[in-house]
């Protein structure tokens, strides 16, 4: 089985039956991952959308990847099928969101658009259309939050960005993943 294949399986996980929707389950601080577990433990399906994040210290840099919405993470639901109460107590979580005695569905849309902008493993790219010549900026590795032109792209996702830096244009390379457009 391919890569590409994987990722392709992985979203079609989170096809929605006819009379499921997606809810958004309200988590305890940094407990994301843990609730997620422990959801997927009791057999509900759900998505944690996350980004990836460079953070300096101590002179050095660390990509890791975060949650898009801190606290926050989304669930598939049947509220005629599955046992949704149980999703209150389960550990990592801190409620369901609710409207009375219900939990209030998200609107349709959402969560398909973040799914269909990530991949595989739930993290989202927010991608446009680049083109050599286009300033963009860097947002992992040791040159993040700097500016550049978009040289080169490549198949591979492999790309070429001229940095302005002590006076001269500096070539740089790195994946397609860790530049942004800037607008």
């Amino acid at each position: 089985m391919s890569i590409g294949s994987e990722v392709t399986s992985a979203k079609l996980d989170y096809a929605l039956c006819e009379s499921e929707r997606w809810y958004v389950v309200y988590t305890q601080p940094h407990r994301e991952p843990t609730a997620q577990l422990h959801l997927r433990n009791q057999g509900f399906r759900t998505f944690l959308p996350q980004y990836s994040k460079t953070v300096r210290h101590a002179r050095k840099y660390r990509t890791s990847t975060s949650p898009l919405f801190l606290r926050y993470l989304f669930i598939a639901l049947d509220l005629y099928r599955d046992r949704w109460r149980s999703v209150n107590g389960t550990h990592g979580v801190t409620a369901l969101i609710m409207q009375h005695e219900n939990p209030i569905p998200v609107k349709r849309g959402v969560v398909e658009t973040l799914v269909a902008s990530s991949s595989g493993d739930g993290e989202v790219h927010f991608s446009s259309e680049l083109k050599p010549g286009q300033s963009v900026r860097l947002t992992a590795g040791p040159f993040a939050e700097q500016l550049g032109i978009l040289q080169h792209l490549n198949d591979s996702g492999r790309v070429r960005v001229l940095l302005e830096m002590m006076g001269g244009r500096i070539p740089v390379e790195t994946y397609r993943g860790e530049i942004a457009a800037v607008h």
